[in-house]
């Protein structure tokens, strides 16, 4: 049995990786082709494209690059075709993977379409197109079962993906001294993993940590974007750049200003009181403004359906508001970890959604 894997970004990877896992302990023989990152290449698929080639964040950003888009989703379909897998599994990233879906299923191609597209946050009417395209829809956040059933059609749901990578955590007793950490209060800053959200919010959030001077700044970085690439925000001394290290930090660290996206929740299973953060182009943003649908941005306080952690978007996304957000939480962190346990971890599951999807996935094949 062959599965073509389409992941655009580092949590697609990571997920993608351990469904891949998952199918690779219920079927040994299968193979794997595949777009996404190390992760999905470390379960021994083939790696076509790394996600790094595609990240490109809002309209503006799209629009620009939109010859590359298609050259990419020509080449894919070329490649699937080439490949003639059994069926392909879309992981998120639905500009792209949509349309991949639409064609394959006009060429009788099994789809099957892991973590929804958020089209509940801005673009409902896209459901009907999805019911047509889409062979097995496969949801990780609580709430989006109902609402596909209420445009009836049936998803599957097994918790959240991140619970079964949070039940795996070991935590490193070495983990500060490894990295030059001290015993002081850490602030931890996530600023994305797209090069236009950093250069959009990490001056500010590098400004804003001046206001915390007993906390060691720690910036949550990634290898793909580089060194230099940071460096160039960081004017101050004692400011830690670590590599990859995302739940190590998340473990240890105190409090979290955390770009808008998959490191909320994650933030949130850990217990980390922390602020959301979102700065896009003022073009992407305005357009986003007009279509969005949802009261939150935040993972953690769109579950709960309350804000549970406050949200600094665009132009609210200031110093002054922000050493003031955190401020509130520093003050109500206990209510804050309590929430998150009572509201939002409650209802992500126990930690085995990859090998129940496997199965879920085998079993309709």
């Amino acid at each position: 049995m062959k599965f073509y894997v389409i992941a655009g970004e580092a949590s697609g990877d990571l997920h993608g990786s351990n469904l891949i896992a998952a199918l690779k302990n219920q079927l040994p023989e299968v193979q794997f082709r595949a777009w996404g990152g190390d992760k999905i290449q470390s379960q021994g698929a083939t790696l076509v494209k790394h996600y790094k080639e595609l990240a490109f964040m809002g309209f503006l950003e799209v629009v620009t690059n939109l010859r590359k888009i298609l050259s990419n989703i020509s080449m894919c379909k070329k490649d699937i075709e080439a490949f003639k897998p059994d069926a392909i599994i879309l992981i998120d990233y639905p500009g792209f993977n949509l349309r991949i879906a639409k064609w394959a299923k006009d060429k009788n191609i099994r789809v099957i379409y892991y973590i929804s597209p958020q089209i509940w946050a801005w673009n409902t009417s896209r459901v009907h197109k999805i019911k047509k395209i889409v062979d097995q829809m496969i949801c990780i956040i609580p709430f989006e079962q109902a609402f596909y059933a209420s445009y009836g059609m049936e998803t599957f749901y097994a918790g959240h993906p991140l619970m079964e990578v949070y039940k795996k955590f070991i935590p490193d007793p070495n983990f500060r001294k490894n990295n030059q950490l001290t015993e002081d209060p850490i602030l931890l800053l996530m600023p994305g993993s797209r090069k236009q959200e950093i250069t959009k919010m990490l001056p500010i959030m590098l400004e804003a940590s001046l206001a915390f001077p007993n906390h060691q700044i720690t910036i949550a970085a990634l290898r793909v974007i580089g060194s230099d690439f940071y460096q160039q925000f960081i004017t101050t001394e004692n400011v830690n750049l670590i590599y990859e290290n995302n739940y190590q930090l998340l473990h240890v660290c105190d409090l979290s200003w955390i770009s808008s996206g998959t490191a909320s929740l994650e933030a949130a299973i850990f217990g980390v009181p922390h602020v959301v953060c979102y700065k896009g182009s003022s073009i992407s943003y305005q357009i986003a403004k007009r279509l969005v649908k949802v009261k939150y941005i935040s993972l953690v306080n769109l579950i709960s359906n309350q804000p549970i952690v406050p949200e600094l978007i665009q132009e609210n996304l200031t110093i002054t508001k922000l050493c003031s957000a955190t401020e509130d939480i520093t003050r109500t962190s206990s209510k804050i970890k309590e929430s998150y346990k009572k509201h939002v971890v409650s209802q992500l599951g126990d930690g085995t959604t990859s090998d129940v999807i496997a199965r879920e996935i085998l079993s309709q094949l």
